[in-house]
């Protein structure tokens, strides 16, 4: 892990050599002071030096103005390399996050994936920034007072530095309970975000159920779990610094008892015992300084742990010398599927599909039968198991196939739409983000949805809020129709697309949808049998198998399943 943390140093390496060389000087510059102190006493002062005198309290005052200005280039261009580390780990995450496979997420909250992203990579920017460089002026500071007091009197510098081993054994101790903590700490944390971020993004099933007590007591629960993680860290982190504090206070009764002793007895004199006075705490402020930083160092680790728990994740990949697919005609076919989510029940059993270039296949049947499965396996969502059967395109085995170029030629219009934070032109042009202002018009205009666009006060740079909350479930699912239509796919699918939608908004779609699927391969996954009706061929899935397969007049006239549900779905219409 130390070594994966350093890496993020290495763009950044002069400017942190700059750092620290600033941090180094400050040290030494903090060791002018008690030398000066000690010649003040022993030798101007006796001697009435008084122009020595001047002359050295200018100097240290010159070199604290100097001090000042390393101060400054610390803290600011410290910071700056902390915020960019962190920055460059945002960016890898987020990158991370784009390649891994659908089942990441269907295993992590998002509300848990932002923390690691936000508070999470803050803690380990200040780590970053602040852990070298304490460690750099609390280390020189230590070396060069010991060996300072040394010169002064070794004996008592002896005193002193025995009380570093138990201050070492405490704070191992103590750290190993903090550590726990504050990881238990961090994940409350991300237990509220992910309760915060579900109860946000559903506020209107909130308010239509009149469930905000509800809500209230799921986010109380985290809310408490926070608290308790909160206390124990904090407890852990309260016993952690009285231990110490009290360890670094006998350091002060010691030097105070031991040199008034040592100056009694006329082993020292007043101005070396002075001077080891202040001198001591050049000792014990680093010291002091490396027992604090051990807090910021807990958070950093954690956080930085667990941004390692995500990009340690196994990301979706391609095999060696996998071929891109191109030039593709949109030939579809599924060769003894079979696949279980996570290695539960089988949802696919030895599936055999075929179709055509150019041809609509329509799925129907009861719900978790595996119709949605098949539509997920295709574009590679979710990859199939060695032994598992194969699915090609155009002859060719899709797990050979780069992803992308075999999610490039596919689209994909579900019943859940999702819309993008933006204009209606960003959320279109997502489809192709190179394509013309003309290619967009028209693939809106195709999707029926230009002439409603044009009326508005924006047009196209109409804002349309979180997730396309300012337009009616038509529109945005036009809008998406258009998106399609701009990637241009040879392969459609299309998950219930109009399920949601009221009869009259559902026809208006489904002209839309008819031209979208003109000259493509698509397979339609529909529970209302009457957009289906004109597939070239509809196969019903039951319990994970092809029970029924035929045009829609065969299948009528076979009087199975798939008769039994067309007549029981239009009685109910009826």
């Amino acid at each position: 892990m130390l070594k994966r943390f350093i890496g993020y140093y290495r763009p950044h390496k002069k400017l942190l050599a700059a750092d620290l060389s600033a941090s180094l000087l400050i040290s030494l510059i903090g060791m002018v002071y008690p030398v000066i102190t000690r010649k003040m006493l022993n030798e101007y002062i006796p001697g009435r030096m008084y122009t020595t005198i001047v002359i050295a309290g200018a100097s240290v005052l010159a070199l604290y103005v100097v001090r000042m200005f390393l101060r400054y280039f610390v803290q600011y261009y410290g910071h700056i390399i902390g915020v960019r580390m962190q920055a460059q780990m945002r960016t890898d995450l987020f990158r991370h996050l784009q390649r891994l496979p659908y089942s990441f997420y269907d295993n992590n909250e998002t509300g848990r994936i932002m923390t690691r992203i936000t508070s999470d990579l803050f803690e380990v920017c200040e780590l970053a920034h602040h852990g070298p460089e304490n460690l750099l002026i609390s280390s020189v500071m230590i070396i060069l007072s010991f060996s300072y007091l040394m010169s002064i009197d070794w004996i008592l510098t002896l005193i002193i530095f025995a009380c570093v081993p138990v201050l070492t054994v405490v704070t191992i101790h103590f750290r190993r309970e903090m550590r726990r903590a504050f990881d238990d700490r961090r994940k409350s944390n991300a237990t509220i975000n992910a309760a915060v971020e579900s109860s946000v993004t559903g506020i209107r099933v909130t308010k239509a159920y009149t469930n905000a007590e509800t809500e209230m007591e799921k986010f109380e629960r985290g809310n408490d779990e926070f608290v308790g993680a909160s206390r124990r860290a904090y407890r852990a982190m309260a016993k952690f610094f009285s231990s110490t504090s009290f360890i670094t206070d006998v350091f002060n009764v010691f030097i105070l008892v031991a040199g008034g002793l040592f100056l009694y007895a006329g082993r020292i004199d007043f101005g070396d015992y002075s001077t080891f006075i202040v001198s001591v705490n050049l000792f014990i402020g680093p010291v002091n300084t490396l027992i604090s930083f051990m807090e910021q160092y807990q958070n950093g680790v954690s956080g930085f742990r667990r941004f390692l728990e995500i990009m340690d994740e196994e990301p979706e990949k391609d095999i060696p010398g996998a071929e891109e697919l191109t030039g593709v005609r949109g030939e579809i076919e599924f060769r003894n599927v079979s696949y279980s989510y996570n290695g539960g029940e089988e949802v696919l059993k030895n599936v055999d599909l075929k179709i055509e270039k150019g041809k609509k296949m329509a799925l129907v049947g009861p719900s978790g039968g595996g119709k949605t499965t098949i539509c997920h396996l295709l574009p590679r969502f979710y990859p199939l198991e060695e032994g598992n059967g194969t699915i090609l395109i155009d002859g060719k085995d899709i797990s050979r196939l780069t992803v992308d170029s075999v999610r490039r030629n596919i689209g994909i219009v579900q019943q859940d739409v999702f819309l993008f934070v933006g204009t209606i032109r960003d959320n279109i042009m997502y489809g192709r983000p190179d394509a013309t202002e003309e290619e967009m018009i028209e693939a809106a205009r195709r999707a029926n949805i230009d002439e409603f666009v044009r009326g508005l006060e924006n047009g196209y740079d109409t804002e349309i809020g979180e997730r396309g909350v300012k337009l009616s479930g038509g529109q945005k699912q036009r809008l998406s129709i258009a998106r399609v239509f701009l990637k241009d796919p040879a392969i459609l699918i299309l998950d219930e697309a109009t399920s949601a939608l009221d009869n009259t908004t559902e026809i208006m779609i489904q002209r839309s949808l008819d031209e979208l699927c003109r000259g493509r391969t698509t397979l339609v996954v529909a529970h209302r049998l009457s957009t289906v009706r004109n597939a070239d061929e509809i196969a019903v899935i039951e319990g994970g198998r092809i029970t029924e397969r035929g045009t829609h007049a065969e299948l009528m006239a076979l009087g199975g399943k798939y008769c039994e549900l067309y007549r029981l779905q239009f009685r109910e219409d009826d």
